[in-house]
């Protein structure tokens, strides 16, 4: 009895705290391009989007062309994937609700143009999936519409090139505002094209295609001084594609880079860090800022892609100062790595162990039962998410009404995360693996921004992440 009633408490929580994440948070909706068998990753990419497809609303699977593809498209390949995700799909419904129909998905692929890049761009170049873009934007839907890229562009080249002819200026203007776009690179010439033609458009890209300097690398980055376990070929067998349901059986070998493409969708789950707004914040997709990069030290060579100046700014690659947190055996249970990490691919693989738990629970959501499998704690935070403060006054983050669904034991860990305010200056927070920790502000002579991250983590298997990020701004006495 005793049990049961702390389940009927837990659960009420839950609902409670889940309510209010419906409220705060809605469904991002994306529209994927997809070079589908020009690399394995595709496919790999594809199988762990659907895991995610009652968080993430797809509007469109297009099957594109790349520089690795350029005058083939494989929509079949997508829809194979689809049809495996509907094997499971009603046993995904028992660990959350809003997982789609299988036939409602298929709906949803379409064919760009077998031609590559600027090719296929131009009067009477349009495809079911140029069109389906300008479908999906002029819809009356107030959300931004993410293009989330992972071969060549020129299917959206070639709506915006329609849009510009056939609509006025201001109708023009009104829908690219609602464009949000990150690609994986430069994968063909259109990229370039769109952007110097569309300034005004949201778009994320390390340019062209050399991919040693992108930040989505870090996915699959081996990071000496780290554990990269979780991007083993042992460890994707294990927990992905042997005995795990037809989802895992359609995962494929690894051939250049594990998920070189998911990275393109990663900072659309609401997991309480990212916000697809703000990528100068950082999530699970890296963290990227505002400004024309400079090709001046930029080799020719050796790129498919020719690599062409930035006419404008774009959100590209950014720089975290990371060093780890790595658990100890005795006394408090975590502490600092003595190695400190300093680049762009940092800004991503700093979540990786993270993001593959959470792929792997949601590979055993294919077949498990709800009570054999884990789910994601729910961190509740005391105070508002933002907040202000004076110079030097003190204040308490505070999560100690989070709960997890499965009862299991949950581990804090707080920090402050510098590059995603305008404070730069590393703030120490004590004994920082508990519930609630005690900051003081800096001495500030202007108003500053702190940005403070909870990291949720149960002790379930595999041990999943939810977080809370607490803005604060700091103004000066």
């Amino acid at each position: 009895m005793k049990h049961r009633w702390t389940i009927l408490v837990v659960s009420g929580l839950l609902l409670s705290a889940s309510l209010f994440g419906q409220v705060a948070q809605q469904q991002h909706r994306v529209i994927i391009l997809t070079d589908i068998e020009a690399d394995p990753d595709d496919t790999q990419s594809l199988v762990r989007l659907l895991l995610y497809a009652n968080q993430i609303e797809i509007k469109g699977l297009v099957a594109t062309t790349s520089c690795w593809l350029q005058s083939q498209i494989n929509p079949e390949s997508i829809r194979k994937v689809i049809r495996a995700y509907g094997e499971v799909q009603p046993n995904l419904l028992l660990h959350e609700k809003g997982y789609p129909d299988a036939d409602a998905l298929l709906e949803l692929v379409k064919e760009g143009i077998p031609k590559y890049g600027m090719l296929g761009v131009g009067d009477d170049q349009d495809t079911e999936g140029s069109e389906w873009i300008i479908q999906e934007l002029e819809k009356e839907d107030e959300r931004p519409l993410w293009i989330s890229v992972w071969g060549g562009v020129n299917t959206l080249a070639q709506a915006l090139h329609k849009i510009r002819r056939t609509k006025s200026k201001a109708e023009a203007a009104q829908l690219i505002s609602k464009l949000r776009v990150y690609t994986i690179s430069d994968q063909d010439d259109s990229g370039i094209w769109i952007r110097n033609n569309f300034p005004g458009v949201f778009y994320i890209v390390t340019p062209g295609d050399h991919y040693g300097s992108a930040t989505w690398t870090g996915i699959n980055d081996f990071v000496k001084g780290i554990n990269n376990e979780e991007i083993s070929n042992s460890w994707i067998a294990q927990h992905i594609q042997q005995a795990h349901g037809p989802l895992g059986s359609v995962y494929p070998d690894v051939a250049w880079g594990v998920e070189g493409d998911t990275p393109a969708f990663l900072s659309l789950i609401n997991n309480g860090l990212n916000n697809s707004e703000h990528p100068e914040w950082g999530g699970w997709g890296g963290r990227y800022e505002l400004y024309k990069p400079d090709f001046s030290k930029t080799k020719e060579g050796g790129s498919v892609v020719t690599i062409a100046p930035e006419t404008r700014a774009i959100w590209t690659n950014a720089i975290d100062k990371y060093t780890p947190y790595i658990p100890k055996a005795y006394g408090r249970t975590v502490g600092r790595d003595t190695t400190t990490f300093t680049g762009y691919k940092e800004t991503l693989w700093r979540w990786r162990n993270d993001f593959q738990n959470d792929f792997a629970a949601r590979m055993d959501w294919c077949l498990q039962s709800y009570e054999e499998a884990n789910h994601p704690p729910v961190p509740i935070l005391s105070h508002p998410e933002e907040f202000t403060v004076k110079s030097g006054q003190g204040f308490l983050l505070n999560a100690f009404d989070s709960v997890d669904p499965d009862g299991d034991n949950l581990s804090f860990l707080w920090f402050h995360y510098p590059e995603a305010g305008s404070y730069k200056k590393p703030i120490k927070l004590g004994a920082e693996n508990v519930h609630r920790v005690y900051v003081t502000t800096p001495e500030v002579e202007k108003k500053e921004t702190l940005h403070f991250i909870l990291q949720l983590t149960d002790k379930g298997a595999p041990a999943l992440t939810r977080y809370k990020r607490v803005i604060v701004t700091v103004e000066p006495k």
